[in-house]
Formats: structure tokens, sequence, C-alpha cells
């Protein structure tokens, strides 16, 4: 009885399954493409060139690029918190 059951929801699990996986597919590939654009940014910040017959983004630019990003942010901060003491004074 239980072998007739999965039997008759095969079909069905199998073409659920492909759904989902083709769902899936289509999230991953819109994650990859936002994520896409801001990991060149940064990379670029880290030295990256694309013209040289685009070489992959290695860990290191993309480590010296957030290191130069977040020395950007702090500095912006800094620069916003000294504004708002001259505006008190």
């Amino acid at each position: 009885m239980s072998q007739q059951v999965l039997q008759a929801l095969e079909p069905a699990a199998l073409e659920l399954s492909l759904e989902t996986a083709s769902h899936l597919e289509q999230e991953v590939s819109w994650a990859v493409e936002a994520l896409a654009k801001p990991a060149v940014g940064i990379a670029r910040l880290g030295g990256y060139l694309e013209h040289r017959s685009k070489t992959p983004i290695g860990i290191q630019v993309l480590w010296r690029g957030w290191l130069k990003l977040h020395d950007l942010c702090v500095r912006v901060a800094s620069r916003r918190e000294g504004w708002q003491l001259a505006k008190e004074t």
C-alpha cells in the first residue's frame, strides 16, 4: 500500500523539486547580480584594474578596497562630528 502511494506521489514531488530548483536558481542569480557591482567598486578602491583581460578579483584587492572604504567612512563620520561641534559653539 505505501509503495503505491509513493509511486503516485513521485511525479508530483519531482515536478515540485524542479520548480523549487528553478526558483532558487533565479534567487541566487539575482543575489549575485546585486552583489557584483559593489564588489567591483570595492575592488577598484583596492587597485583592481578591469582592463587587464578581465582577470578575476582577488582577495587581497578586496581586502585593500574594504580597508580604504572603511577609512573613508571614518573620515566622513569624524568630519560630520566636527561640523556638529562647530555649529554648537
